[in-house]
């Protein structure tokens, strides 16, 4: 199981990173959620961005490009092995220096993965 970070997580339930981080719990996938409000999700806590997790396998990023460039930072100090960048997340300038530093990138939809079994 992959331990994943949900970046831009909500308790809006008509979002998808609410439906991704139900949708990971229920596949058995460990979760951190990471947000802007405070909450709760598939039953784990709405984090600001300011612990450091260094555990994490996947971020699924939930934010859109123009939010991402004050998380930089947290995103390499996190250091995942790959980071999914879900429809309207996407983000070459980020994508490019991921790749520089070893981190796997992908353009997808985490909710997608998951069903076909990909993820």
């Amino acid at each position: 199981m992959k331990k994943t970070l949900v970046l831009g997580a909500t308790t809006n339930a008509d979002r998808y990173a609410y439906l991704a981080a139900n949708k990971l719990v229920k596949y058995g996938h460990p979760i951190v959620n990471v947000g802007m409000k405070p909450g709760e999700v598939a039953g784990v806590p709405i984090e600001l961005p300011e612990k450091i997790h260094t555990d994490i396998d996947t971020i699924t990023l939930y934010v859109g490009p123009k939010n991402q460039p004050p998380l930089y930072d947290y995103i390499f100090q996190t250091n995942p092995k790959r980071v999914v960048f879900n429809p309207g997340a996407e983000n070459l300038e980020l994508e490019k220096m991921l790749e520089e530093k070893g981190v796997q990138t992908e353009e997808a939809c985490t909710l997608v993965l998951l069903s076909t079994g990909q993820y």
